[in-house]
């Protein structure tokens, strides 16, 4: 570009702006010379006659969101009383003068006041996402929009200027909490009203989903900062789930009587029922007969949309955040007023293959996919096996998911080897959680064991005696048929040896079914008493099978430090711990903690004619008895 050219543009530029600045100043000084009792008499005026027209325009002017909100008030209620009869013969926006048959000056006439309601529409919208203005003057606005989007196409819902206010809401950068909460405390309630939220939001979604695309070029051409594009498209898709999350499902109901319009039209109500109308003429068993028919297809339609409305937001890019938050709301919010809920498999499945906290937030939903819905997942109990580590007894959501897991390993139809590798896994996790997680492990084990008598070997097993009941075949190898036949043939296990592989992911090569889950008798002496109590109560349960139920793990899954040690606090103690002893202890470790032991000593005069009388003793009651050296008593 020549330097004549820039200095041009330079110039242009200049007086544009000069010229902006001119009129916005000029409009000022206009509005400063009107009061509250100045724009009633326009409006007054304006409504009287149609020569004081042109006080629309200066009345428009008012209805800003830099406007003083009593000004904004009262110029509101003029034009709201002017336009709301006129709406129903107002052109398009998009009708030409050379369509319309009749007088063209009058219909060039409409088509400037639908421009000017079309600038209201406007400037209603930019109030509503002020950040400055008044709560009273959004909720004062709110309803004026609301009015003109019932009656303004014709006496139907005007879907029009409602997509027009949701897509300023969703592209909003300013909060949006306050107006959206309004939306639902006041017009959610109206099946119309959520019917055409759903479709706005699915024309949205569809919009959105090219939209990081289209961006990026434009990052490239003019130098955008694409971190800025991120937090813009971030904060788009917080403001699409807020209004989605706040949109109530339609419940099912048999009475087309509690189903609630707001535009209150025939022709929607025809829309949304699929056309059905109910006759008064008709008797009283036919009328109830087509309101449950109208009521069931108003209920399919609204599942439909909810459901395209649901899926379209899924497929946006979601912040990592928002991400979990979707997924824990999911399986109650969502799924249950899906029309096909098997739709969200890919998403789940994909979420669930994440791993971390995010597989443990989806174990939810998809559990209930495959337990009420007929979803098949052959690697699930693979990948929920990899999801026993130690932070997972630290994770924000454990509670459910321990409770899940429970659920899980309920089926009597799990293989044996599946059940071992997960008490196995659970088990050896004993060794290095907190005490919260040692109660709710001990737990789960418990149930395990009662639900799958074949694993009980793992209990108590000391030698390699036992294993041929279970994986060791003769000749002292694994048998062919044996779920570890792959570990190939190995000799019988030692005592000390642990042959289960902790750090194996696949349960069926783990080895457990070789184990033992000698890791439990390490909490019975636990640090901690309520865990050592626990593990001892349970073990007695055991042995009278028929006589005990299985623990409810939810008891134990959301306990922590605090809880563990309020129930200590509140528990009465029969026999309070003393400061002193009973009896003079003689030596620092009593003989029970070295049974067996025996300590030297150095011996002395006095020392060996006690033992040569102990020894003679002994000889005379016990006749050709080996003789044991007795262990010295401290003084």
């Amino acid at each position: 570009m020549s330097s004549a050219a820039a200095a041009t543009a330079t110039a242009t530029a200049k007086s544009n702006k000069k010229t902006q600045t001119q009129t916005q100043t000029h409009k000022k000084k206009n509005k400063d010379r009107y009061g509250v009792a100045e724009l009633k008499t326009l409006g007054t005026d304006l409504l009287s006659s149609a020569s004081h027209i042109n006080n629309l325009p200066l009345l428009l002017s008012f209805v800003s969101p830099s406007s003083p909100p009593h000004h904004v008030l009262e110029s509101l209620l003029s034009l709201h009383s002017f336009f709301l009869p006129l709406l129903p013969t107002l052109p398009s926006s998009f009708a030409r003068p050379d369509h319309c048959s009749g007088d063209q000056s009058h219909f060039i006439y409409l088509t400037w006041l639908r421009s000017k309601f079309d600038e209201l529409v406007k400037s209603l919208i930019e109030i509503l996402l002020a950040p400055q203005c008044d709560e009273t003057l959004k909720e004062v606005v709110l309803d004026t929009l609301m009015e003109f989007v019932k009656v303004a196409n014709a006496g139907r819902f005007h879907s029009a200027i409602y997509h027009k206010l949701l897509r300023s809401v969703v592209h909003s950068m300013d909060p949006v909490a306050f107006l959206v909460d309004l939306l639902a405390s006041k017009y959610f309630k109206y099946i119309d009203v959520r019917y055409f939220t759903f479709i706005s939001l699915i024309k949205l979604a569809k919009t959105l989903e090219g939209k990081d695309v289209s961006d990026d070029r434009v990052a490239s051409v003019d130098g955008t900062d694409e971190s800025q594009l991120s937090s813009n498209m971030e904060r788009v898709v917080h403001n699409m789930y807020y209004i989605i999350s706040n949109v109530p499902p339609l419940e099912g109901s048999d009475d087309t009587s509690n189903i609630e319009m707001w535009s209150r039209s025939e022709s929607d109500h025809k829309q949304l029922s699929g056309g059905v109308e109910s006759d008064d003429k008709q008797p009283k068993p036919e009328k109830q007969h087509n309101n449950v028919l109208a009521a069931t297809k108003i209920t399919k339609k609204m599942k439909l949309k909810f459901t395209k409305a649901w899926i379209g937001f899924l497929r946006l890019p979601l912040p990592l955040e928002l991400y979990k938050e979707v997924l824990v709301n999911l399986h109650q919010a969502v799924i249950p007023h899906l029309s096909n809920p098997i739709m969200l498999c890919d998403f789940l499945t994909r979420s669930y293959d994440i791993g971390g906290v995010v597989s443990v937030i989806a174990l939810s939903s998809l559990f209930v996919l495959m337990t009420q819905y007929g979803l098949e997942y052959p690697n699930f109990y693979e990948k929920l096996y990899a999801l026993l580590v130690p932070s997972i007894f630290m994770a924000k959501h454990r509670a459910r998911f321990f409770q899940l897991l429970d659920s899980c390993l309920k089926s009597p139809l799990l293989p044996a080897y599946l059940a071992a590798s997960f008490a196995k896994k659970l088990s050896r996790l004993l060794l290095s959680v907190p005490p919260s997680g040692a109660l709710v492990i001990t737990a789960l084990i418990h149930n395990i064991l009662r639900r799958h008598p074949s694993i009980n070997c793992l209990v108590h097993r000391e030698d390699g005696v036992d294993e041929g009941k279970d994986d060791i075949g003769k000749g002292g190898v694994i048998a062919a048929n044996s779920d570890n036949a792959n570990a190939g043939a190995v000799p019988c296990q030692k005592l000390g040896i642990d042959h289960f592989n902790n750090e194996e992911n696949n349960p069926k090569k783990s080895g457990a079914m070789r184990s033992s889950l000698w890791e439990i008798d390490t909490i019975l002496h636990h640090y901690c008493p309520p865990v050592s109590r626990f593990a001892l109560s349970l073990g007695n349960d055991l042995t009278v099978r028929a006589k005990t139920t299985e623990v409810n793990v939810g008891d134990f899954s959301s306990g922590s430090y605090a809880t563990i040690l309020g129930a200590e606090i509140s528990r009465r103690v029969k026999q309070v711990p003393l400061a002193f002893y009973k009896a003079t202890p003689c030596t620092l470790f009593s003989e029970t903690d070295f049974t067996g032991w025996i300590f030297k000593h150095e011996e002395t005069p006095e020392s060996i004619n006690g033992n040569n009388e102990s020894v003679t003793k002994g000889l005379s009651e016990h006749d050709h008895s080996s003789v044991k050296r007795q262990r010295i008593e401290c003084p």
